[in-house]
């Protein structure tokens, strides 16, 4: 029996293969277009990332459920305009008005959390209705009108500079990471989220609260969509009711690419925020090299495809090795052997019951 290397670990981790893709990706464009790798250039990239991976963050907490969240736009979207609002028309201050979008957020993941929840209706549905219902409160408070009356002071913090090309806008994205990957690994709430997702039934009869765990999650997906919608104005410098409309496809594509399994029960935050980045490096070449932007979203769906096929062609040539209750256990179509983690119970019953 071999002892796996720290090396052969590394590269079987979810984060090594997209970061693999950065670094080529990367050099490769560099190679063809200096200006890639200029200091505003890199700005630009990181103020690209800084917004999408709290967007992605959102709904990864909702893949690790094995949920989706179709709403993550509508909420950030309504969280902004709200943020831009209440200082604009109220005359609050930013940090009041910032404090309120994200209560706002956290109430709109709740609302969604619950109705899942109690109503047992699946979460595609019950978040394309609550998508329609932020998104119509939103374009009612504004009658699509901007709100440009965003204070000096938030535009100067989505202008300004950290460090060399790393824009202020960029800490509070990497505070999120970090603690979401320790929420992940190291908090019971993190643990429960993805035994959840793995497999409800099982969770549930371990002594996991179901609900309440959903609840949780989509608690924490509204609360990093309005963050998202909060610093996006900051970066536009005014309140666009637009805000969050192209979220969906990108909110998906990010987890995907960094190996999130949509079933439920594994993601990866590093994974993640490296999609992320490959998106927004494709993005720019995209603008480098004078081709039409908005191909993006060809290649992002295209990426999806690839990557879903990929992992569906890999369990097929895993399911070939598994034991006939396995086989059986899967020909039904049953929970337990979309989580590999967990034990199958076809595997567990006696010889007489099988």
């Amino acid at each position: 029996m071999t002892t796996a290397t720290p090396l052969s670990r590394i590269v079987r981790t979810d984060w090594f293969g997209p970061l693999l893709v950065t670094i080529a990706a990367t050099v490769l464009i560099g190679g063809f277009s200096p200006s890639f790798l200029s200091p505003l250039n890199i700005q630009v990239l990181l103020l690209a990332v800084a917004i999408n991976a709290l967007i992605a963050f959102s709904q990864m907490i909702i893949i690790a459920i094995g949920q989706m969240n179709l709403s993550v736009g509508a909420i950030g979207g309504l969280a902004a305009i709200a943020f831009a609002g209440m200082m604009e028309v109220w005359g609050l201050p930013a940090p009041v008005a910032l404090v309120l979008a994200l209560l706002i957020g956290i109430a709109c993941g709740v609302l969604n959390g619950m109705l899942i929840a109690i109503t047992g209706i699946s979460a595609f549905v019950i978040t394309l209705a609550t998508l329609s219902i932020f998104k119509g409160i939103n374009l009612g408070i504004t009658r699509a009108q901007p709100f440009y009356g965003v204070p000096e002071g938030v535009k100067a913090f989505g202008t300004a500079v950290l460090i060399g090309p790393v824009p202020w806008l960029a800490v509070p994205t990497a505070v999120v990471a970090v603690a979401l990957w320790f929420m992940l690994r190291r908090q019971p709430i993190g643990r429960f989220i993805l035994a959840v997702g793995g497999n409800e039934h099982a969770a549930a009869l371990s002594g996991i609260s179901v609900r309440f765990t959903v609840v949780v999650a989509h608690a924490i997906s509204g609360l990093l969509a309005a963050l998202a919608g909060v610093l996006l104005v900051a970066r536009l410098q005014l309140g666009q009711p637009s805000i969050g409309d192209d979220w969906l496809i990108l909110s998906f594509a990010a987890p995907v690419i960094g190996g999130a399994v949509l079933a439920g029960g594994h993601v990866s935050v590093a994974a993640t925020l490296l999609g992320v980045v490959i998106v927004a490096i494709i993005t720019q070449a995209l603008v480098l090299f004078s081709i039409d932007p908005f191909l993006v979203q060809v290649v992002l769906g295209a990426l999806i495809l690839l990557r879903w096929t990929r992992h569906r062609s890999s369990r097929r040539a895993a399911s070939k090795n598994h034991s006939p209750a396995s086989r059986r256990c899967a020909a039904s179509r049953c929970r337990c052997c979309r989580a590999p983690s967990m034990r199958c119970s076809a595997r567990t019953a006696p010889a007489s019951r099988r």
